[in-house]
Formats: C-alpha cells, sequence, structure tokens
C-alpha cells in the first residue's frame, strides 16, 4: 500500500549526493520563510495580488530563457492545473495571509498541510493512512488551534482561513505533482517556468478587485519584489523541485518545518512579535505533529503485496 506522501513513481537516489542535495532543497523552504518579513516590512500595503504577480512572472520568465521550450501536447492541461494549484492559486492565499497575520502565526498554520494530504487522500482513494499517521496530523491541528485561538490578541479570522486554504491549494498540488511525474523529454526548468508563468497570468485580473493599497515602487519595494521574484521564486523553486525528484521522502518532510521556523524566528527577531506561552506550547505541538507524521509516513516498510 503506498501512503499519501509516496503516491507516485518512486526515485532512486545515490547515496554521495543525498547531503548536497538536501543542504541546496533546504534553501528554499528557508527563503520562503521570509516572505511574511519582506511582504509587511518592504512591499507597499494592501497589494497582495501585484506581489503575487511579481513574485511569479517574472521568476517564470527567467527560468523559461534559461530553459525554452514548451511542454508536451498531452501535458500542457497538466501543466495548467499545476500551475493554477501552486502558483495561481497558493501565491495569493500566500499574500493575504502574510499581509493580515504575523509571520510566524501565518506560517505554523500552514503547517496542517500533511493533515490536508491524509484528507484528500482518504477521500479520493489515493492510499489509506496508518493510524499513528492521523493521529500525529491531529496533534498538529491541535497545536494550530492553540496558536490562533488562545492568543491575546484577536486573530485576523480572513487570513488564517487565508493560510489554511493555501496549504490545501499546494497539499493538491504535491499529491498531483507525485502522480503525474515528469514529462518526458522535458526539462525539470521548463516545467517549473510554465507552472510560474501560468499561475502568475492567472492572478492579473485578480489586482483590480482585490488590491486596494497605492502603488508605491520605491527602493525597499523594488529590493522586496526582487528577492520574493529571483531567490523566493526562480532559484528557491528550482533547488527544491530538483530535491523533491531525487531525494527521499523523508528528507523532504525534515525540510519542512525550515519556512515556520524562518518565519518566526525574522517576526521575534527583526520585529519584536512575540507569543503566550499557550500559543509557544500550539506553536511546538503543530511543529512536531507535523514534523513527526511526515517521517512515521515517509519511513513505513515498502508494500510487496
Amino acid at each position: 500500500m503506498k501512503t499519501p506522501v509516496d503516491t507516485g513513481p518512486a526515485v532512486d537516489t545515490p547515496p554521495p549526493r543525498t547531503l548536497s542535495l538536501t543542504l541546496a532543497a533546504a534553501f528554499a523552504p528557508i527563503v520562503w520563510g521570509s516572505t511574511y518579513l519582506v511582504t509587511t516590512e518592504l512591499l507597499p500595503p494592501d497589494r497582495p495580488m501585484t506581489a503575487s504577480v511579481l513574485r511569479a512572472l517574472p521568476a517564470g520568465l527567467l527560468l523559461l530563457l534559461l530553459a525554452p521550450g514548451l511542454p508536451p501536447l498531452g501535458w500542457r492541461w497538466k501543466t495548467a492545473v499545476l500551475g493554477i494549484l501552486n502558483i495561481g492559486a497558493f501565491f495569493p492565499l500566500l499574500f493575504l495571509a502574510a499581509y493580515r497575520l504575523p509571520g510566524g502565526l501565518a506560517a505554523v498554520v500552514g503547517s496542517i498541510q500533511p493533515l490536508v494530504i491524509l484528507g484528500i487522500c482518504l477521500v479520493l482513494g489515493w492510499g489509506r493512512p496508518r493510524v499513528a499517521q492521523v493521529l500525529w496530523s491531529l496533534v498538529a491541528l491541535a497545536g494550530v488551534s492553540l496558536v490562533t485561538l488562545s492568543g491575546e490578541s484577536t486573530v485576523d479570522t480572513l487570513g488564517v482561513a487565508a493560510a489554511a486554504a493555501g496549504a490545501f491549494s499546494m497539499a493538491m498540488g504535491l499529491l498531483l505533482t507525485r502522480r503525474w511525474g515528469m514529462a518526458p523529454d522535458m526539462h525539470p526548468l521548463t516545467s517549473t517556468a510554465w507552472q510560474l508563468i501560468v499561475g502568475g497570468t492567472v492572478i492579473i485580473p485578480l489586482i483590480p478587485l482585490v488590491d486596494s493599497g497605492s502603488w508605491q515602487l520605491d527602493g525597499p519595494a523594488v529590493l522586496g519584489y526582487t528577492w520574493l521574484s529571483v531567490i523566493g521564486g526562480a532559484l528557491a523553486y528550482a533547488l527544491w523541485f530538483r530535491g523533491a525528484r531525487a531525494l527521499p521522502s523523508a528528507n523532504l518532510a525534515l525540510l519542512g518545518i525550515l519556512s515556520p521556523l524562518t518565519a518566526a524566528m525574522l517576526g521575534w527577531v527583526a520585529l519584536g512579535q512575540s507569543l503566550s506561552p499557550l500559543q509557544c506550547v500550539g506553536f511546538a505541538l503543530a511543529l512536531l505533529g507535523s514534523l513527526l507524521g511526515q517521517l512515521k509516513r515517509t519511513t513505513a516498510q515498502p508494500n510487496h503485496s
């Protein structure tokens, strides 16, 4: 029986490359954890859709210059679906959460993704999780509830909902990516490029409908958009998908907690944000449940039936 996170073809990893691939892939979630700080401190206020487009489209065009080409005819609709789930839906939800929530809080809500993956697989019949998987995911959910419901200040409901919906969109995109694999004779950077381009394009009509802040392209904004697009977009996604194709699943599960940890650390150190003692307990539970749930799932013995 295949477990949810391992849905799709297995990949053999040359042992000598594991450490270098892991260190390279770790760059992605660390950089993504900086999204919340960059958004609140450098970008123009109340422009989440603008930030989403400028993170996706330039990054996609840059990768397409490095690896030009088109998806095969039979893969273009799959590329479009993945682009919408991984980019077109996820980025707007990510930036809505980033504008409305403290970075650590926004990121930890996204840690419900393992539970979302289990739920999707159960509903769609893509695998049956073991009891331990469900229990650890419930621990993560309990931790998120403590973080979001026990603070002294009022938590922005829309921000929490956006972060949770973003976790669902990314989980669905991950599951479909694993089920579909990679188009034959297509460079991995080309696939990533077109996902970013498709996703960024579908966000453009949302700019006049959602964004309400004034457009201020000053020095800090240019720096912020450049960081999000070139470093957090093109480079981070290229390294992450490279690692996802080659590394054991347990390695990626371990790397997943770097994003909320980075976001929380940057928020607490750079902005003086803090959590109540009960929220700290919830934060730890969310990360522990998320990590151990994934590790338990990915280290299961293979099915030989």
